[in-house]
C-alpha cells in the first residue's frame, strides 16, 4: 500500500543516513548508555553531515527539505535502538519554534548553529508541580525595561545537560488570564542565573541527558522573547500537532525495528526442540498478530504524514496516533521479550533496552490520558 511517494532524493538521503549511523553512531551506543551521556562531538558529526534540522532554509545553513526528510531522519535514528542522541526533539520539535516565531535576528543568530550541531536545543515546559497543565506553571517572567527576569524551575528536560540554548515557557504574574500570561524565551548556556541540576537517573533512555533547570533572577534581553508577549500558549498549541506526530513516528519506527529483530532472532535461534523458534506455531501466530497491528498502524501514520504536509488540521488524529503507537509499541516489546525468553532479560539483548526506553512514551508530549480526553471532546462526549 503506497501512501507516501518518496523521491530519489529522499531515498538517497535515507541510504546516506543509514550508512552514517551504522558507521559513526551505533558502534558507540553501548558506551553512551553506560556513560549516561552522548558527547557533543557526535551532535556536530550529525550536523556536519546534514542530518539535523533538515527543514531549515539554506539561508540559515539548512537543506530546506520537506517534512519527509524529518520522517526519514526520525525513523533511521530509531533503528539505532537508543534515544540519547535524540535528534528529532532538537530538529523537529524545538528548533521549529525559532523557525516559525523567531525574529530575523534570532534566526540568524541561532539557526546555523542548530543545523551544524554546535548548538543543542531543549524546551522547558514541565515543572515539579505542573506537568501537562501549562496554566499551572509557576516560573515567572517579569519585564524590567529592556530585560526580562526569569525565576522558577523546570524538570525532566531532555537535552538538559548538553543544551546550548533552551526555550523556556514562563508566565507574567500580573496577567489576569492564565493562558494569555505565558510567553516563550530563549535562554543561552552561560546566562547568569541559569543553572542545571544533576542529571536525572531514569528507568530507560539512559544515554539521554535529562535534567532539572533552575532560573534565579535570570536576566535576558526582551529581544530573546519569541513572538509577542502572552502568545506562548498559542505557539505551543500550534506546534503540538507536529510534536505528537514525531513522537508517534518514533514509537512506530522503534516497534517495527523490534519486530524485525525478533523475527530474525527466531529464525536463527533453536528452541529446546532443536528447531528454530520461528517454527513454533504459537510464536508464529504471536508474531503474525503483532506484524498485522504494526502494519495497520504504519498505514495510519503514513496518511497522517501526508495530511500534515498538506497543512490539514489533524490534531485529533495525531492524538490518536500518539496514544495508539506508544501503547502498541510497549505491548509489542513485551510480547517479543516473552517469545525470546530468558535472554531478553539480559542487558546484552537489544529488546531489554527498547522495552525500558518505551515506557515513558505514553507520558511525554502529553500523557495518553490527555490524548484520550482530546479525542473524546472531538466525539462530543
Amino acid at each position: 500500500m503506497q501512501i507516501i511517494n518518496y523521491t530519489d532524493a529522499h531515498c538517497a538521503f535515507r541510504d546516506k543516513m543509514r550508512r552514517f549511523l551504522d558507521q559513526e553512531i551505533t558502534p558507540s551506543v553501548d558506551q553512551w548508555e553506560s556513560d549516561h551521556m552522548v558527547p557533543k562531538s557526535f551532535w556536530r558529526k550529525m550536523g556536519g553531515n546534514g542530518f539535523l534540522c533538515t527543514a531549515v532554509s539554506p539561508k540559515y545553513g539548512g537543506i530546506g527539505g520537506d517534512f519527509l526528510y524529518s520522517v526519514i531522519a526520525t525513523e533511521e535514528m530509531m533503528r539505532t535502538n537508543h534515544t540519547g542522541l535524540i535528534s528529532p526533539l532538537h530538529s523537529d520539535i524545538v528548533v521549529p519554534y525559532i523557525e516559525s516565531f523567531g525574529s530575523e535576528a534570532q534566526k540568524k543568530k541561532y539557526l546555523p548553529g542548530c543545523v551544524s550541531g554546535e548548538i543543542i536545543s531543549a524546551v522547558a515546559m514541565t515543572e515539579p508541580d505542573a506537568g501537562s497543565d501549562l496554566a499551572s506553571m509557576t516560573t515567572t517572567a517579569v519585564e524590567e525595561g529592556e530585560e526580562v527576569v526569569l525565576n522558577g524551575s523546570k524538570t525532566f528536560i531532555s537535552n538538559g545537560i548538553n543544551c546550548g540554548l533552551v526555550i523556556v515557557a514562563a508566565k507574567d504574574p500580573e496577567a489576569a488570564a492564565p493562558h494569555k500570561a505565558i510567553s516563550l524565551y530563549v535562554v543561552e548556556d552561560g546566562t547568569p542565573g541559569f543553572k542545571r541540576g544533576l542529571q536525572l537517573e531514569k528507568m530507560g533512555m539512559h544515554s539521554q541527558d535529562t535534567a532539572e533547570l533552575f532560573f534565579t533572577n535570570c536576566r535576558i534581553p526582551v529581544a530573546n522573547r519569541l513572538g509577542g508577549k502572552g502568545e506562548g500558549f498559542i505557539m505551543l498549541m500550534q506546534k503540538l500537532q507536529q510534536e505528537r506526530l514525531i513522537s508517534a513516528l518514533m514509537c512506530q519506527a522503534r516497534m517495527e525495528w523490534i519486530l524485525e529483530w525478533t523475527i530474525d532472532y527466531c529464525r536463527k535461534t533453536d528452541s529446546e526442540k532443536n528447531e528454530p523458534l520461528s517454527k513454533s506455531q504459537a510464536n508464529q501466530f504471536a508474531l503474525v498478530e503483532m506484524a498485522t497491528k504494526t502494519r495497520m498502524s504504519r498505514s495510519f501514520m503514513d496518511k497522517l504524514v501526508v495530511d500534515h504536509m498538506d497543512k490539514k488540521d489533524v490534531v485529533v488524529e495525531t492524538s490518536m496516533a500518539k496514544y495508539w503507537t506508544s501503547d502498541l509499541a510497549k505491548r509489542v516489546a513485551g510480547s517479543c521479550m516473552e517469545i525470546v525468553g530468558p535472554f531478553a532479560m539480559h542487558e546484552k539483548c537489544p529488546l531489554e533496552r527498547a522495552f525500558r526506553d518505551l515506557q515513558v512514551t505514553s507520558i511525554f508530549a502529553g500523557t495518553n490520558e490527555i490524548m484520550k480526553r482530546i479525542i473524546s471532546q472531538s466525539l462530543g462526549l
